[in-house]
């Protein structure tokens, strides 16, 4: 089938080492105009927006929070919450048990740490968004009278402590909640019935119906992009992406850091 829409993940396979937008990516995503150009990410609307900017997409949507939120038109067309429930049971193993785990919790455009640690410094630099110090309790209140969940929650610290949350997941929550490990450090905890995959047919099914899944062309690196390269028309692997995606990808491109996503768009030319 033609591609007819791409799907780009951005960390560690849009960005370059500098988690920056290169010159010559940016000019062969505006080169593909009209053909839409979606980013889609576990990073917050806000962390994905400058990026459209500097690729002259803001029109376009946008799949958020690894597809727990949809945005079209600056509207919502598709939103999936971890329950508020869930998430004060996570925030109280995080910091309890001898664990000195670090956690953010999201919405939409909000983003909420108790105190701005290393981590939450280290996040704030990688994603160009400051977040809001709020106590965990009192964001998880403000939430539930508002009827608001959470549509990510990260969780960073040693590999070793971040293990012991992997288990803790698995023993309790394994129906409701999935955790992708995009480092060892790293824990993006998002509602399991919601993946990248699913979030481009909710996308078809809204904006693009004459479309079907195998009209897209994907980019990815990492576990979370598994399902996604394995179900589009054409799953395309940078280089440096976990071995799991290479073996499953249609074709692999160059790094991330060599522009790998351009360099294959420019095979499209």
């Amino acid at each position: 089938m033609p591609i007819k829409l791409i799907c780009s993940d951005i960390d560690g396979t849009l960005l370059n080492k500098d988690r920056e937008l290169s010159a010559k990516t940016i000019a062969q995503i505006k080169w593909l105009a009209p053909t839409p150009f979606i980013l889609i990410s576990s990073r917050m609307p806000k962390a994905m927006l400058h990026l459209q900017k500097e690729l002259n997409i803001e029109y376009l949507p946008i799949i958020a929070y690894n597809g727990g939120l949809i945005l079209a038109n600056n509207k919502i067309i598709s939103t999936t919450e971890i329950s508020t429930t869930t998430t004060k049971s996570i925030a109280a193993f995080c910091s309890g048990s001898g664990l000195n785990l670090h956690l953010s919790l999201y919405h939409n455009d909000e983003w909420y740490v108790p105190d701005l640690d290393y981590w939450a410094k280290r996040e704030a630099n990688n994603t160009k968004v400051n977040p809001t110090i709020q106590h965990i309790n009192t964001t998880l209140k403000s939430w539930k009278s508002e009827n608001k969940g959470a549509h990510k929650i990260m969780v960073m610290g040693d590999a070793k402590e971040i293990d012991t949350l992997v288990n803790y997941i698995a023993e309790n929550f394994k129906n409701e909640i999935i955790g992708y490990r995009s480092k060892d450090t790293y824990l993006e905890i998002a509602h399991k019935s919601i993946s990248k995959k699913t979030a481009i047919k909710t996308l078809l099914n809204h904006q693009y119906p004459e479309l079907t899944i195998k009209n897209v062309l994907a980019f990815g690196d990492n576990y979370n992009d598994l399902e996604m390269l394995e179900s589009v028309g054409i799953g395309v692997a940078v280089a440096n992406s976990k071995p799991e995606v290479l073996a499953i990808a249609d074709a692999i491109t160059d790094t991330n850091k060599e522009d790998g996503v351009a360099n294959y768009l420019e095979k499209l030319n």
